[in-house]
């Protein structure tokens, strides 16, 4: 199982000191988090994307390529990659380049996105969102399979001839992620595929999203890439943890009543919703809960810098997690653990479960084909091409 930390890259006023930092620090201080998560033995980092203040995380494939070359195990990913208002074309390229420049260490979730006004500043309707999200990442599965797509839908121009470059790593696309939204489709979509479903708990009720990681398990069996219990799931919440219990609960709530603005007692939403506070026993015992709820999964994720934390504090955060909580996680987890749970995809059992023994393909392309793409490879040694159902969109 993998665990890890995510930021969702807000700029947020410090709610003890005053100070909001600049967004030239907060980069800086992103980079840092993720190398000592690295350091500390933490297995994912992911990253937001974002196109509106005050956030700053809107080219999640640039920071998480400079991370790349800081840092030496851990897997670099996305606290979402918004699938509705990007191309998947520059996706499927964008993301290829990071996959080869991180080595393998990377994957990434989509989602739809829910930010009302950054649709029409890239030309979309969010009445579209999920019509957006299944035809663009049809296309984004093909983009990444098959040498020469052609293609047509409703929302782009078609696609003739075209080869999305560079190919991915090992000619094996990035593990995908879907991120969970309160409809069905993209669950079903997730599922279709045999990719990742991902709940990301932050602001909504404990369990919420159980009805649909449990719809995700069966439409995965249904699609015979195994069973219910094997398949792929993560969740992601917030944590704050200490070695006291009221210690964590007094450092952080001038930081929760600022986000809250009396809407909620820190007491009340920490015991409602997924938002872990207290001492490394009782965050681990409430993470417990998740397992008895949503059964075996495959990746945790905490937001540890949000809401305006110190990049001291978030780093403090880490150190506690990698030393005091993640170890008894990884323990418990494991032993309670069916023989049938699927583990987190990697690069190297995507490589083992397409090649076996054998070597990956590694792409060339033919200098002496030319720019006509439409009838063959430009690939020297196979043409990708295939045939494949697709879920309809609405």
């Amino acid at each position: 199982m993998q665990f890890g930390i995510f930021s969702v890259s807000d700029i947020t006023p410090n709610a003890v000191t005053g100070e909001t930092p600049s967004e030239a620090e907060r980069i800086q201080a992103l980079v840092r988090l993720a190398r000592r998560a690295d350091e500390a033995g933490l297995d994912v980092f992911a990253v937001g994307e974002h196109h509106n203040p005050p956030f700053f995380s809107s080219s999640p494939t640039t920071l998480l390529a400079h991370i790349a070359a800081f840092t030496k195990n851990i897997v670099l990913s996305t606290a979402v990659t918004l699938i509705t208002t990007n191309d998947p074309v520059k996706i499927a390229e964008d993301y290829a380049m990071l996959q080869h420049l991180a080595k393998g260490r990377m994957d990434l979730m989509l989602g739809r996105g829910n930010t009302v006004p950054v649709y029409p500043w890239f030309g979309k309707d969010i009445q579209e969102g999920v019509p957006l999200a299944l035809e663009n990442y049809n296309l984004l599965h093909r983009l990444w399979r098959e040498d020469v797509v052609d293609w047509e839908g409703r929302f782009r121009t078609p696609l003739q001839g075209f080869t999305s470059t560079p190919r991915p790593l090992d000619d094996v696309p990035p593990f995908v992620w879907h991120g969970a939204i309160r409809t069905p489709e993209i669950a079903e979509q997730a599922a279709f595929y045999g990719n990742g479903y991902f709940a990301n708990n932050i602001l909504a009720p404990n369990f919420h999203f159980k009805p649909l990681v449990d719809f995700y398990r069966k439409r995965f069996e249904d699609y015979g890439h195994g069973t219910r219990e094997q398949a792929v799931v993560g969740l992601g919440g917030h944590v704050f943890v200490a070695r006291r219990s009221q210690d964590a609960m007094n450092t952080f709530r001038p930081y929760f009543a600022n986000f809250s603005q009396g809407r909620h007692t820190l007491e009340e939403y920490a015991r409602e919703t997924p938002l872990s506070v207290g001492s490394p026993q009782e965050v681990i015992d409430k993470t417990m809960t998740f397992r008895e709820a949503f059964g075996d999964y495959q990746r945790l994720l905490f937001n540890v810098d949000g809401l305006g934390l110190s990049e001291e504090t978030a780093l403090e955060q880490i150190e506690l997690l990698a030393a005091e909580v993640i170890p008894v996680l990884r323990r418990e987890m494991a032993a309670g653990r069916s023989p049938q749970a699927a583990e987190a995809p990697t690069h190297g059992s995507l490589i083992q479960a397409k090649y076996g023994n054998a070597a990956p393909r590694q792409p060339r392309p033919n200098p002496n084909r030319g720019d006509n793409l439409t009838d063959t490879s430009p690939y020297q040694d196979t043409d990708c091409r295939q045939q494949t159902r697709y879920p309809r969109v609405p």
